[in-house]
């Protein structure tokens, strides 16, 4: 008797999260959305051994980034690599932390509500800004754009180390306040394949060379 064939699963689309480079003030400030921030020169290495990595790659559909310039500085060479223009996604922003724009990380480490950072993110909202559920909502819808843009294709998107670890943990069905366990270095890469099943988690924080920074 005949067997019945199965139908072909429709194939997953990759997405590689790639966190900007390094700039003068990572591990030292938080600059939030502040605009005029740029890569330093060990940034500008990073991105291009991230070029250099995603450029060996066999299919890359598209290259998109936060609009922040040190995402956008980060992605040109990705995308030059490939022939690709970077598109822009706001999805893909940082997070938007309101008042504490511009504070010393380690006078906000003093701060008591820094507690609730590290250990309940879940329930914690930046005054004036926004909260980390708000957050994953945001970096999870953008996600799924990207993927119903591109089935089956291969996708960087150039964002920051908060929106890829957040994302990291929803697709992981990990609780938000598992977040702070995630190290998400600079000019880091991470793979999730985004299939009919649900997401599958390939790497994490993968560093294409010693030139990136330690975690932060």
């Amino acid at each position: 008797m005949p067997t019945r064939s199965r139908a072909a699963r429709p194939r997953a689309t990759l997405l590689l999260l790639v966190r900007h480079g390094q700039t003068p003030t990572t591990g030292k400030v938080l600059p939030g959305r502040a605009p005029g921030l740029h890569l330093g020169d060990a940034g500008r290495a990073q991105a291009e051994a991230a070029a250099a990595a995603i450029g060996a790659l066999k299919q890359v559909d598209a290259v998109y980034s936060s609009p922040l310039e040190r995402a956008r500085e980060t992605a040109a060479p990705i995308a030059a690599a490939r022939g690709l223009k970077v598109q822009l996604d706001k999805g893909l922003l940082e997070l938007d932390i309101g008042e504490w724009t511009g504070e010393e990380l380690k006078k906000a480490a003093r701060k008591p509500e820094w507690r609730a950072v590290q250990r309940y993110p879940s329930g914690f909202r930046f005054p004036g800004g926004e909260s980390f559920n708000e957050l994953q909502a945001r970096i999870v819808g953008a996600i799924a754009r990207l993927v119903a843009a591109h089935p089956g294709g291969t996708v960087v998107a150039v964002s920051h180390a908060d929106p890829i670890k957040a994302a990291i943990v929803h697709a992981t069905g990990a609780h938000l306040d598992m977040f702070q366990r995630i190290s998400v270095s600079p000019a880091s890469i991470t793979a999730i394949a985004y299939g009919e099943l649900g997401p599958m988690v390939l790497a994490t924080n993968w560093l294409p060379n010693l030139l990136a920074a330690p975690p932060s």
